[in-house]
């Protein structure tokens, strides 16, 4: 402002009642000083402004780098924080960087708020993040935890495609685990379920793996192997999310497995690999803009008032079927 108003030939308190759109500045003055702002490049200093105030209104969020999912949950949080009259800054956890680094530069960057992505940290290190700073979780829930929640009804979806196989008459359906990745406890309980529901406890398997295309990759050579060593393929895979489903589909692809006939694959979270895919993967929907719009709400929400207790948002997940799900192949006896 010393620049600017140096320059115009103006106070710097007169730069500075033009900059906060205050009175005191005539017309001419208030045009001169904007546009010799505009000649030189200044540009307002908005966080050291609001820091002044105690105030950073920023929110944190903290992501994986390769869980697509994760991408769709950002773009629609960005809107709705502008919205609500914040910004947003972002940090990875990915390979050789921990999601508690992620979080520390996060808060050392001064963000009022914090927003996990699939969060993959101890339950006591999450209640603890919780008691430091204003934090929502979402995709998991771990209880007794001092943090918002917002996540979808895990069993819910997984219910509806194991329905919908079941109906197409599927009954060696094998469940790729998720691992320790968020959700994978209750998709997985939910599979059981599932089975037994339909009187299917005799088919039940459920292989290892984790939320990548690596373990789909695995996943699908396992069952590759046992086929060459007489156990048939079966007939549906539901994997543990869209990246897994991904993998388990270029391993069946590339040995020549046609999708859905011989073996149908079904994924979760309809992340935008569900769509690039030459046909569409069949998926259970996480409505990402819904999630967005809680996990920022939440988050605000209890910053403007400390005194609200943590909350939780359980939406409704929804069945799409696409391409890579069809009828059962005959089994031989």
């Amino acid at each position: 402002m010393a620049d600017v108003a140096a320059r115009a030939g103006v106070s710097r308190a007169l730069v500075s009642i033009v900059f906060r759109n205050q009175q005191g500045a005539s017309e001419e003055t208030r045009r001169r000083v904007l546009r010799v702002a505009d000649e030189i490049g200044y540009r307002p200093d908005s966080a050291a402004r609001l820091l002044a105030r105690g105030r950073s209104r920023t929110l944190g969020v903290m992501f994986a780098v390769h869980q697509t999912f994760h991408t769709n949950l950002i773009e629609a949080i960005y809107p709705e924080a502008e919205r609500l009259g914040y910004d947003v800054l972002l940090s990875a956890a990915a390979p050789g960087r921990s999601e508690a680094k992620a979080v520390e530069a996060l808060l050392s960057h001064r963000c009022e708020a914090l927003i996990v992505l699939g969060s993959e940290a101890e339950a006591a290190d999450l209640d603890a993040l919780g008691r430091r700073a204003v934090t929502v979780s979402v995709s998991r829930r771990v209880r007794g935890a001092r943090v918002d929640f917002v996540h979808s009804a895990e069993g819910k979806g997984v219910r509806q495609a194991m329905d919908h196989l079941v109906e197409l008459g599927h009954r060696r359906i094998v469940h790729l685990d998720g691992g320790s990745g968020p959700g994978s406890a209750e998709r997985r309980r939910a599979y059981r379920a599932a089975m037994r529901r339909h009187g299917l406890e005799g088919e039940e398997r459920v292989i290892g793996g984790d939320h990548t295309e690596r373990s789909g990759i695995d996943a699908g050579q396992l069952l590759l192997a046992e086929r060459e060593q007489g156990r048939p393929l079966p007939t549906a895979v539901l994997a543990g999310n869209d990246r897994s489903a991904m993998g388990i589909l270029m391993s069946l692809g590339r040995a020549g497995v046609e999708v859905p006939q011989d073996v149908s694959v079904v994924g979760y979270d309809d992340s935008h690999l569900s769509h690039l895919m030459p046909i569409g993967l069949t998926t259970v929907r996480q409505d990402a803009a819904l999630m967005a719009e809680y996990a920022v709400r939440f988050a605000v929400e209890r910053l403007e008032d400390p005194g609200l207790e943590p909350r939780e948002a359980v939406l409704e997940p929804k069945l799409v079927v696409r391409g890579t799900s069809g009828p059962a192949r005959e089994l031989p006896d």
